[in-house]
């Protein structure tokens, strides 16, 4: 029997110390908060750092800094400053070329890499690799850099109904349906004013007729010879609502085929991305069929149920995925999730109600320690275990109704 002998980091040193390694976040959510505690669990150093102070994940690393991450000088300085061994995006809105340019002179590891975080940090270079370079099935799309350019991709091919999304944002935000010719003038300043980056690019998507949405994260890790290995969780199942993840649940019933399927594609992106670390692939699933739509190199949101239904988390899978460490995609129970909002525009939001939602059965509660809260941002998530998904989503979803929001 061989023992496995290859992680990233053969030594792991002492936090605070000369002999630490460094991790920086870059952008520190609540996805990036957790990742940042299972790091710590490993020994790692975390150095947290987002665009507003008190940020959640700078409330549980060693130190943290507030600066514009879209600003490349910003983050080259503070890189030579903190020297870390690696950086780890939580966003998409950060100055990729920077990193790019961070990692090809050596003096830092991005993960999984620099390219794979360039890519993906806007629609447009993740859907032509897709679609162009690596011939997967998409929805049908076009990009338009003004009114007039995304009235004539309609008009000459994409249809109604259609979606228009900027080529840069997250959690559905600027993201518009499309019923007629009366929806795109509000939908191309919507796309404009919320993206996370106005690049004065947008991508309109025909509709697919499919039955259900997946994510398929995917896990690069290192093998015991030091090469790259690839594991995939059970499929995750959510529901959306104006692009934003409302509830998931793991796992979700598929064909065998379709589920070979997801798995195949997700393999293609990943692999061509490279790299280590956590992949959440979206994609659109219709009986035997499967359509990619976008990937995350980094936990999905929707990855929030793996805090009760896996052995491991997405967020401790990334942590030792990062480190070159194996990983255990196994699926310990069925489980679902159910997004807690803010309700309102607040600083310093306060909860009620836990009592009653931790009374049901097999639920656990995460708040995320966000010091502002608005009307449909995330503050929170309900988890809940069963013996199967239907009951797991339904105890989920009454244990977030359960809690309130209130005003300090």
């Amino acid at each position: 029997m061989s023992t496995y002998s290859y992680p990233r980091f053969p030594i792991i040193g002492t936090p605070l110390t000369s002999n630490a390694i460094r991790v920086m976040m870059l952008g520190c959510g609540e996805l990036g908060k957790e990742v940042i505690i299972e790091l710590q669990r490993l020994g790692i150093e975390v150095i947290a750092v987002d665009r507003y102070p008190n940020a959640p994940g700078h409330q549980v690393a060693h130190r943290s800094h507030v600066i514009d991450m879209t600003d490349g000088m910003a983050i080259r300085a503070l890189v030579l400053e903190e020297k870390p061994h690696l950086i780890v995006p939580e966003i998409e809105a950060i100055a990729t070329q920077t990193l790019i340019e961070l990692e090809a002179e050596g003096i830092v590891e991005v993960i999984p890499k620099a390219r794979a975080t360039f890519l993906t940090m806007n629609r447009e270079g993740i859907r032509r690799l897709a679609a162009e370079d690596l011939g997967l099935p998409t929805s049908p799309f076009k990009f338009a850099s003004s009114l007039e350019e995304l009235q004539q991709a309609i008009d000459q091919g994409i249809g109604y109904p259609c979606f228009v999304k900027p080529v840069m944002s997250s959690s559905g935000k600027g993201q518009s349906k499309l019923d007629g010719p009366q929806d795109v003038v509000k939908a191309w300043e919507y796309a404009a004013s919320a993206g996370r980056v106005d690049a004065g690019k947008v991508i309109v998507e025909g509709l697919i007729d499919f039955d259900y949405e997946i994510t398929q994260l995917t896990v690069r890790t290192l093998d015991a010879n030091g090469e790259s290995v690839t594991a995939f969780c059970e499929p995750i199942g959510h529901v959306q609502k104006n692009g934003d993840y409302v509830e998931s649940w793991q796992p979700m019933q598929m064909t065998k085929k379709a589920r070979q399927k997801s798995q195949e594609i997700a393999k293609k992106v990943t692999d061509n991305l490279g790299g280590r670390g956590i992949f959440g692939v979206e994609l659109f699933v219709k009986g035997d069929e499967v359509w990619f739509s976008e990937v995350s190199p980094r936990p999905h949101d929707t990855g929030l149920v793996t805090l009760a239904s896996q052995t491991q988390s997405e967020f401790e899978l990334h942590a030792k995925a990062i480190l070159g460490l194996p990983v255990d995609v196994s699926l310990k129970t069925p489980a679902a999730s159910s997004v807690i909002y803010g309700g309102m525009d607040v600083k310093g939001i306060g909860f009620t109600g836990l009592e009653k939602a931790l009374a049901l059965p097999g639920v656990a509660v995460r708040l995320f320690g966000k010091p502002e809260a608005f009307l449909k941002r995330r503050m929170g998530v309900t988890l809940a275990s069963a013996n199967d998904t239907d009951q797991a989503r339904e105890t989920a979803k009454l244990a977030s109704v359960a809690i309130k929001t209130v005003s300090p």
